[in-house]
């Protein structure tokens, strides 16, 4: 039997390094119909094992554990102390968002009615960013301009 060095071994995982993918994620979102593009993403990957483990234990779906409007105070935070240019800014239900979540058999992506017109592209953006294989839009009232978690209503 013959045995890698060191040196080789590392060369072996760097080279092997380069095949490896990101799995499918679930995560949110911003997007910026100016440019067309995704920004402000948060993201984890799912796993096959993640996936079953969910099932075994009867959970619905596997979702990112953060709320847009969290993510888009500290943004905000952080460039306004750094005086930095940020889309980060005003009311987070007035910019376009959505979350990409895992139930038992799919992906879902949950966005708003401003997305129905813009599907064939924004789809590209989200299969490129989420690596996701394939999924479903879900549209439903929290996600439309102006509307916002429940939390927020108290």
């Amino acid at each position: 039997m013959t045995h890698l060095s060191t040196e080789q071994h590392d060369e072996q995982m760097a080279s092997m390094k380069a095949f490896d993918e990101q799995m499918p994620c679930v995560g949110i979102f911003w997007y910026d119909p100016n440019d067309n593009t995704l920004f402000g993403v948060r993201k984890q990957e799912v796993t096959p094992k993640m996936a079953e483990e969910a099932a075994e234990k009867g959970l619905p779906f596997i979702n990112y554990p953060h709320l847009h409007r969290q993510v888009l105070a500290k943004e905000f935070f952080k460039a306004q102390a750094t005086h930095e240019e940020t889309k980060f800014k005003g009311d987070y239900t007035k910019i376009p968002r959505g979350r990409v979540t895992w139930t038992i058999d799919k992906f879902i992506v949950l966005v708003g009615h401003w997305a129905e017109p813009i599907l064939d592209q924004f789809s590209a953006l989200l299969e490129e960013e989420f690596s996701l294989p394939y999924f479903e839009f879900r549209y439903d009232e929290h996600w439309d301009l102006g509307h916002g978690w429940s939390g927020d209503m108290k």
